[in-house]
């Protein structure tokens, strides 16, 4: 096929394929373990999956409405009123997405205008940065400190300034597996308190968190609350990361903007999952019991490495787990990485690619939303090492 004749001038010269992507493809192409790319190898309830399937024999097959199924929100919002004691209303203050990503690229593209700032706590979920680059927006980046990947309060403070139109934030963390704190939330309400900053607030893995702690969503907060979006994923919750289903709560005015640019990207999400989630989550809390769950997980996974080479702090949050390979070789994360799928069967993560300038600590990230045997053969080969 002839070329176009004109040179093209990318939007986003930098970026390539996600990482995810990347290693997943070298995991299958040397038939290695794959727990690089995050979702879990273990089945759907199947309950819900039961569900799902009567909706789609009762016909409900068609467009749901542009902001989702009213039943749907009607539950979202009785949950978080008893979770975190946060009223919305589920007409104008909630909508159903299609995945945290979509939510997340519709909440930047409503309010970022061309030089507008958005301060990115880095490492990132590669997401954050392309969202706000397509829509004009200038990243400005605070790094997380080691070793327990907490925020600096005063490195966010000294980046602030006229331009600054957002700040994102992700708890419980991806990759880090860190969670933020009462306190932090505090820190975070006296930059925000008085200003036009809007907040962004990826809570993905708002039930994966572990050792007793809470998660400390922004809508506890009323100075946060009324000027966040807040964004949560039915697939992380419900082992269903294919069904790319999430959605966004926020205050009636940034609703409102929201719903504008949702319309014209989506419109709408898939009509059976929606009405089969609303009676799923009406009959049923058992994400309450998600905690316990992951943190056994976490637990088998490191108690199988504890005879390797590889040094850990226990992960805090999400089904991500970080093991620093400092004491094994000096190579970079990504060579690292490739040359631990290919010569010794584990896919991971090299936490460089989540920073705008790769930063190297010799670290891995590790999913461990895996069956027990699969988790066990894994770290035989970890162990081998």
């Amino acid at each position: 096929m002839p070329k176009y004749p004109n040179t093209i001038s990318s939007k986003l010269p930098k970026v390539g394929t996600t990482i995810f992507t990347v290693m997943s493809a070298l995991a299958n192409e040397h038939k290695a373990i794959n727990l690089s790319q995050g979702f879990p190898n273990f089945n759907v309830n199947e309950r819900l999956v039961s569900l799902i399937n009567q909706k789609m024999k009762e016909g409900l097959n068609q467009y749901a409405p542009m902001q989702g199924v009213p039943k749907l929100r009607e539950v979202l919002c009785e949950k978080m009123e008893k979770l975190y004691g946060a009223k919305y209303h589920p007409d104008k203050e909630v909508n159903i997405t299609s995945g945290g990503t979509q939510a997340i690229y519709s909440a930047l593209t409503a309010v970022i205008r061309e030089g507008d700032e958005v301060i990115v706590i880095e490492p990132a979920y590669d997401c954050y940065v392309p969202a706000i680059e397509l829509n004009g927006g200038i990243p400005i980046y605070v790094q997380l400190k080691a070793p327990n990947h907490t925020i600096d309060w005063n490195d966010v403070k000294k980046v602030v300034t006229s331009k600054t139109k957002v700040i994102m934030i992700n708890t419980p963390h991806n990759p880090m597996g860190s969670v933020m704190t009462a306190k932090d939330m505090h820190e975070l309400e006296k930059i925000v308190g008085g200003t036009n900053i809007l907040i962004i607030s990826d809570e993905v893995y708002e039930h994966i968190i572990f050792d007793g702690q809470k998660h400390e969503s922004v809508c506890k907060y009323p100075v946060l609350a009324e000027r966040s979006f807040i964004v949560y994923s039915f697939g992380k919750t419900y082992h269903a990361t294919g069904w790319k289903m999430g959605y966004c709560f926020a205050p009636e005015n940034l609703m409102a903007e929201f719903r504008k640019v949702h319309q014209f990207i989506v419109f709408t999400s898939n009509t059976p999952i929606q009405h089969a989630l609303a009676d799923y989550i009406k009959e049923s809390d058992d994400y309450n019991e998600l905690a316990e769950f992951y943190q056994k997980k976490r637990d088998f996974f490191l108690k199988q490495i504890q005879g390797s080479r590889f040094k850990f702090i226990p992960a805090s949050g999400s089904y991500f787990q970080l093991l620093d390979y400092s004491a094994i070789s000096k190579e970079k994360d990504t060579d690292y990485a490739i040359r631990l799928t290919k010569e010794n069967g584990v896919a991971s993560i090299p936490t460089s690619v989540f920073y705008h300038k790769p930063v190297d600590d010799k670290l891995l990230r590790f999913c461990f939303a895996k069956t027990d045997d699969l988790l066990k053969k894994a770290a035989e080969k970890l162990c081998a090492i």
